[in-house]
């Protein structure tokens, strides 16, 4: 069971992003205020769960968060400030567009920069623990998803609709055949590095 609070009564944000550990595309984040009576016994850390499951509950949580809000850092950005300002900047840009200001947010790993004067707390696998931190996750993942679906139009060699972006083996097969575009992080080892044994 997933906490629904951390402190009874707070307006809490959950705060989480996708596509960290991505070679091409945004990261993508989202913050998630669910109102304080909110069950729903499917919802958990993004990761744990299928692509139908999270498509299924993205809706959900939309219509029955009191707010939610989605931003995106471009890949020229990641490789301008590095992935971990990236970030924790794409989950401010999220909270600026909350209806609601939060009085709390909860943020999914170790690291966060102060936003305003609002309380925050990290939580380590806070996406498996807390329920809007999850619900952050899911609306993060699943908008993400979508965006490398409409990339994978505009450049369908790499296989994004399917790899959305990750260092799978024939998304780097890929950039090794056809080189890297402007949505790839040019600051990420894109093809791995040669071994003795290759030279």
């Amino acid at each position: 069971m997933l906490q629904p609070y951390l402190i009874e009564g707070r307006i809490e944000a959950g705060c989480d992003e996708a596509g960290r550990g991505c070679l091409a595309g945004p990261v993508t984040a989202a913050a998630v205020i669910l109102p304080p009576d909110f069950h729903n016994d499917l919802i958990n850390d993004s990761k744990q769960l299928t692509e139908r499951q999270r498509e299924q509950l993205r809706p959900v949580i939309e219509r029955e968060a009191l707010a939610w809000a989605v931003a995106m850092v471009s890949p020229q950005e990641i490789d301008r400030i590095n992935i971990l300002r990236a970030s924790i900047t794409a989950m401010h840009r999220a909270l600026d567009q909350l209806k609601v200001r939060p009085e709390g947010i909860l943020v999914d790993g170790n690291r966060f920069f102060p936003y305003h004067d609002i309380p925050h707390t990290t939580i380590i696998k806070g996406d498996g623990k807390m329920l809007s931190i999850a619900a952050a996750s899911i609306l993060a993942k699943t908008h993400r998803d979508e965006f490398m679906r409409q990339l994978d139009k505009e450049f369908p060699q790499y296989g994004w609709a399917k790899n959305k972006g990750y260092p799978t083996p024939d998304h780097r097969a890929a950039i090794a055949q056809h080189g890297a575009t402007p949505y790839h992080r040019h600051t990420f080892q894109l093809l791995p590095q040669p071994t003795l044994f290759d030279l």
